[in-house]
């Protein structure tokens, strides 16, 4: 007799550390580290918070809903608190490809230095023929796991100078959030206060 099929086996990914311990062990003397990149769209539309006010008063904020858009890229090291972090007015693949390479470039990513990056499965991420600069390997989340994503808590520390504020312009709100992502960028232990989560591995030094 044909009893119940049984039950498919889910393959079983890798968990991240795996990843790292991977990588370290293919390229010995080499510095090895785990990063989480997202990106995050803020614009003239404004953001609104509740405030404390007197008892009685209705506290006010000025805006005017407009539809123009401002993306903010964060690439961040949970376990040592580096971050970097750019600004751009879209999200495609040849955008997100030029992204990544200054990211690259900056973070030293190469022969001397392999980042494993984690991120989500956008269009943008995933692209047939993406271009992955040397030194960089691309590992993505499960879908529908924002939960998993470091950088996702850091928005809220990007907003908190756009709050119930009016900008009239793109390059108003351009010159705000910059200013507070150069802020976060000198504020390490804030950062790894926020994004380091407990199972996140840390940096690997080579011998």
């Amino acid at each position: 007799m044909y009893g119940p099929p049984a039950p498919r086996r889910r393959r079983r990914s890798k968990k991240l550390a795996e990843i790292v311990a991977e990588e370290a062990e293919r390229n010995p003397g080499v510095i090895i580290e785990a990063f989480a990149t997202d990106e995050h769209r803020i614009g003239l539309k404004p953001i609104t918070r509740r405030v404390w006010a007197p008892r009685g008063s209705r506290p006010v904020a000025p805006c005017h809903h407009r539809f123009e858009w401002l993306y903010v890229t964060a690439f961040v090291s949970p376990a040592t608190g580096e971050s970097f972090w750019y600004l751009g007015t879209g999200v495609d693949k040849g955008l997100f490809e030029e992204t990544l390479a200054l990211f690259a470039r900056e973070a030293g990513a190469g022969s001397d230095r392999v980042i494993v990056l984690v991120l989500d499965g956008a269009g943008w991420h995933t692209a047939p023929g993406l271009k992955v600069p040397e030194g960089i390997r691309l590992v993505y989340l499960p879908p529908y796991t924002p939960e998993l994503q470091p950088a996702e808590t850091l928005w809220i520390h990007v907003d908190e100078p756009i709050f119930n504020r009016h900008f009239d312009t793109l390059s108003e709100l351009d010159a705000t959030v910059a200013a507070q992502c150069i802020a976060l960028h000198a504020n390490r232990e804030r950062i790894k206060a926020q994004s380091g989560f407990h199972w996140w591995p840390g940096r690997v030094q080579p011998n």
